[in-house]
């Protein structure tokens, strides 16, 4: 199914140019106060009992991807996919503990155990569900963005230069697709342009660096309502997969966050979070584990 989503324009993502340690300077105040929210009995009877008599629970983010999450001008983790994880910390009773990491980094790092739950808008895929667990909170998909009033088409891309967010599926899954069908066509192929966060992506594209940039549906919305007469959506959404909150696979922890997000689902915080976010389209209605079928 396609979702479209149409979102309002973000102060959280304000800055897209690159400033220092930090990818954003705007107003940062959350929708929901995680303080308010009282924990979920069953939910936390769920915990591994070493994560519940620690306190905290210890989160990786890759912090590079506004409006999901991002840094604010003190460097702290914020954006709508923090203030979710955050608010199902809640739920558990446990102080929420950041790690900023590479994206690629976060995944191994639950294997290992050194974190208890990734929240860096991963794609749920089969593939990355072979190694760990994903609970699904949302619908998205993947979206071009281009500069105003190009000629640029996804579906005829053999010989433009992309711009992408190293790790993501677009650039591990989409774009190595698109390309191998254009050599196999013989083509030009398409040059993939790899940065490390996304406000780097995204000005690739203003400065004339890449042609476009593919990234998830909520990001390229709201680079391109803040770059409104510099950037437009190029093409059809795509691809629509969930995101996942990541976990140990198999794991009790994956059934306290799923219980977690189902009390939020229930109480209706989750969606106050997404409709202040303008993603509420992309709402899910019960929190599942491994949804992804592809």
């Amino acid at each position: 199914m396609k979702i479209r989503f149409v979102l309002p324009a973000l102060a959280a993502a304000a800055a897209l140019a690159l400033t220092g340690c930090t990818n954003t300077e705007g107003d940062t105040t959350a929708s929901v106060d995680a303080s308010g929210i009282q924990p979920d009995a069953a939910a936390v009877a769920l915990l591994p009992e070493e994560v519940k008599e620690s306190g905290v629970l210890v989160m990786g983010t890759d912090a590079e991807y506004p409006p999901n999450e991002y840094k604010d001008a003190s460097g702290k983790p914020v954006g709508w996919g923090i203030e979710l994880a955050e608010a199902i910390a809640a739920k558990l009773g446990l102080t929420p503990e950041w790690e900023i990491l590479p994206f690629d980094s976060i995944l191994p790092r639950i294997e290992e155990e050194a974190l208890q739950v990734g929240a860096s808008s991963f794609t749920d895929n089969l593939e990355r569900q072979k190694t760990v667990d994903f609970v699904n909170y949302l619908n998205a998909g993947s979206q071009w963005a281009a500069p105003v009033g190009s000629d640029v088409d996804p579906e005829n891309a053999c010989g433009l230069t992309v711009a992408v967010q190293a790790g993501t599926i677009q650039h591990t899954d989409e774009l190595p697709a698109r390309n191998d069908e254009c050599v196999a066509a013989g083509k030009e192929a398409i040059t993939i342009l790899p940065f490390d966060g996304q406000p780097e992506v995204t000005n690739a594209v203003v400065n004339g660096q890449a042609d476009a940039f593919s990234a998830d549906s909520p990001v390229t919305g709201a680079a391109v309502t803040e770059l409104e007469g510099e950037l437009e959506l190029v093409g059809d959404l795509f691809d629509a997969a969930p995101y996942g909150f990541a976990t140990l696979k198999g794991s009790d922890m994956t059934m306290a966050v799923q219980a977690a997000l189902q009390s939020l689902i229930d109480d209706g915080t989750y969606l106050e979070i997404l409709e202040a976010a303008g993603i509420a389209p992309g709402a899910v209605e019960s929190a599942t584990i491994n949804a992804g079928t592809e």
